[in-house]
């Protein structure tokens, strides 16, 4: 008998909970944005409107290549350049043509770099922008060869080039070849300064590594988005290096600034009007000399 009734009552209980999970709403994935640092929770369309950066802590989210150009180049003024690039495996790494292959797929890009012409507030220039959903922006033989051409194009048009960069460093599934892109790049860099033109840095979240090494750290100038993450090497090979312990805020927009490496810590909402100031401000009149 007492059986039969913890029966009806153990049917009971799992009828109720099925009850309740069936009148659970279900919450779509994309329709809230949950901060990473400070816990603020928003409407998805709120935070993708407000530029994707956060309304409680400004905390700036990264973009993809493309909503980055959407924010910054007028419409339909961008013009891509090597749209077709795509990188070997120099050095045969185990499953990276197909690693390659997948986040072609994923991505829309070919590499983790975007570079072309466009217009920043009618202001003509050269734009290079890095995507972290590409194996974290790492530079290898593609990057830093579209880099490059994008540097020489820019001094053979006689154009100031912006780059948004973001970035882990170096490709180690190409060795060496990767190392080389820093100089490659950065000697680019300087033939366009030594033309008299401008270049203008834009530090994203994250850049480090060997593109801060390289060409993300000539621009005449070094603008930061607020808080991103901006260095060589890692905080604790750094500290276990010089065996002392770190600011809090180190490798910081905001450190880099108070120490002069950043010229300006920019909130992306003012980066456009910022970018189209400077370069008409540095740059001659169009047809002038």
């Amino acid at each position: 008998m007492l059986e039969d009734l913890f029966k009806v009552v153990k049917f009971r209980a799992e009828g109720d909970n099925r009850t309740e999970k069936k009148a659970k709403v279900q919450i779509p994935d994309d329709l809230l944005f949950k901060c990473p640092r400070c816990g603020n929770v928003m409407f998805m369309d709120d935070f993708t409107g407000a530029s994707k950066v956060c309304g409680e802590c400004s905390y700036h989210a990264r973009l993809t290549a493309w909503e980055r150009l959407e924010l910054t180049a007028d419409e339909g003024s961008f013009v891509e350049y090597d749209s077709e690039m795509i990188s070997k495996n120099p050095i045969e790494f185990e499953g990276y043509a197909e690693k390659q292959q997948e986040l072609r797929e994923k991505t829309g890009l070919k590499d983790a770099v975007l570079t072309g012409e466009c217009r920043i507030r009618d202001k003509h220039c050269v734009i290079i922008i890095m995507d972290a959903r590409y194996m974290m922006a790492s530079m290898g033989s593609v990057v830093g060869e579209k880099v490059t051409r994008a540097f020489e194009r820019a001094t053979e048009k006689r154009l100031p080039v912006v780059a948004f960069t973001a970035s882990g460093g170096a490709r180690m599934q190409e060795g060496i070849v990767s190392l080389m892109q820093m100089v490659k790049t950065s000697a680019a860099v300087v033939r366009h300064s030594e033309a008299g033109l401008l270049y203008i840095t834009v530090l994203t979240d994250p850049t480090t590594g060997g593109v801060t090494a390289s060409f993300a750290s000539q621009g005449d100038i070094i603008i930061a988005e607020p808080k991103v993450l901006v260095g060589f090497a890692g905080r604790r090979v750094i500290e276990g290096t010089i065996k002392q312990r770190l600011p809090d805020d180190f490798q910081s927009a905001e450190f880099l600034l108070e120490h002069g490496f950043a010229d300006m810590v920019v909130h992306r909402k003012n980066l456009r009007r910022t970018l189209s100031r400077l370069i008409r401000l540095h740059t001659p009149k169009e047809g002038c000399q």
